[in-house]
């Protein structure tokens, strides 16, 4: 990839914007484009979202949303990089460990290419509007009576012992395919790098890819400086927070029972942190954590944007208010945060947020989260006069 790029900034060009020069500069080893698993993923839109700014204490802030890709997720950024490479391979199966977005990607690329696809997933802890997707592109679900660790530990040695080809973010294929976030996201910036870039924090597949391409672009003089990354995570499972934050380890404590209701990160084992690491170190990078009342709350404002996005997204706009708020993004700062999922995608925490229902069980507790900002609906008897009088016209 480093040398197409070289080749193609020695002839005086930027990078297409056609899907045929995308998978020749990140595919080099495809002789027939045919041979690309795709469902036309990337392009995504990047939004500003003037009431997130405002609660955030920015003075702009801009959405790259993921959400809007194929199936739902950032995922099939690197999804279809990885099941072009397993089927160059002969492979015939492909299997992942997942909390939702992986498996139901990973599902739809499979079936595209006539692959088996097995899914192992934490039983109960998957949000239905994802396992749904697995289940309707033909995968064979595999439910774990354990978390998403003990799946992604059973599911590697599975692959080193069968002919499973692995496609979690440990794939580099994957990871190569997640770069193109950042590449689309500096192209629609007009190769203006932003000071911040923020982004949730589960795996940390995101977070390495974010930091190989910021730290590739700038080698390759595409932008003049390397944005900071902000990295993420739900208090109740944030290991690579204390990492971070600890003064004398240096290797990641796995959390055996990592606790939050934005699925999409409740990881105790991200099998990438090594990788973020050193992505941290490229961008002068960060990590925060922020509670499930900041989550809920961001996403229901996020909404109030008009752009909607499933919790574990909604990390990034609480994480930025918390950062903003310590002084360490200030309010001038350009600001673009990655939201990874669709809105549709977790739609029994959205109704629970907004309908009073919303609480997270742990340790045999049930902890209420506030709707601060719920927007409950309204229900009346279908009689137009009490109809006019509940809506006040």
């Amino acid at each position: 990839m480093k040398a197409i790029f070289k080749e193609r900034r020695a002839a005086g060009g930027d990078l297409d914007r056609s899907g045929v020069w995308r998978f020749r500069e990140l595919l080099p080893f495809v002789d027939d484009l045919s041979q690309v698993v795709t469902l036309t993923e990337g392009n995504t839109p990047i939004y500003q979202a003037t009431r997130s700014a405002e609660y955030a204490g920015l003075d702009q802030l801009r959405f790259k949303h993921q959400g809007m890709n194929p199936t739902g997720s950032f995922k099939d950024n690197g999804m279809t990089t990885g099941v072009t490479q397993a089927a160059l391979l002969g492979a015939t199966a492909v299997a992942c460990a997942s909390t939702g977005n992986t498996s139901a990607s990973m599902a739809a690329y499979a079936a595209r290419v006539g692959m088996r696809a097995f899914v192992f997933i934490p039983a109960g802890e998957v949000a239905y509007g994802k396992l749904s997707q697995s289940l309707e592109y033909g995968a064979t679900v595999v439910e774990i009576e354990g978390n998403f660790d003990d799946a992604m530990r059973l599911v590697r040695e599975l692959a080193d012992e069968t002919d499973l080809y692995l496609l979690n973010s440990i794939n580099p294929f994957r990871l190569e395919g997640q770069k193109t976030i950042i590449i689309e996201m500096m192209e629609q910036c007009s190769w203006r790098a932003p000071d911040w870039i923020v982004l949730p924090a589960g795996n940390l597949g995101n977070t390495s890819a974010f930091g190989k391409a910021l730290h590739e672009m700038a080698e390759l003089k595409f932008i003049d400086r390397i944005p900071r990354l902000a990295v993420i995570q739900a208090e109740g499972a944030a290991p690579f927070y204390q990492l971070w934050t600890s003064t004398n380890e240096s290797a990641l404590r796995a959390l055996e029972h990592p606790v939050t209701l934005a699925t999409a990160i409740r990881i105790g084992n991200p099998v990438s942190w090594k990788k973020a690491l050193r992505a941290l170190e490229w961008t002068n990078g960060i990590v925060e954590r922020v509670t499930e009342q900041e989550i809920a709350d961001a996403k229901a404002i996020i909404g109030r944007d008009g752009i909607g996005c499933e919790p574990a997204s909604a990390t990034t706009l609480a994480g930025i208010k918390r950062l903003v708020s310590a002084d360490v993004i200030d309010s001038s700062e350009d600001v673009v945060a990655v939201l990874t999922g669709s809105l549709l995608k977790d739609p029994t925490y959205t109704i629970g947020y907004h309908t009073g229902k919303l609480a997270l069980n742990e340790n045999d507790s049930r902890r209420e989260i506030e709707g601060s900002f719920a927007n409950r609906p309204i229900r009346v008897a279908a009689e137009k006069e009490q109809i006019k009088r509940a809506l006040g016209i």
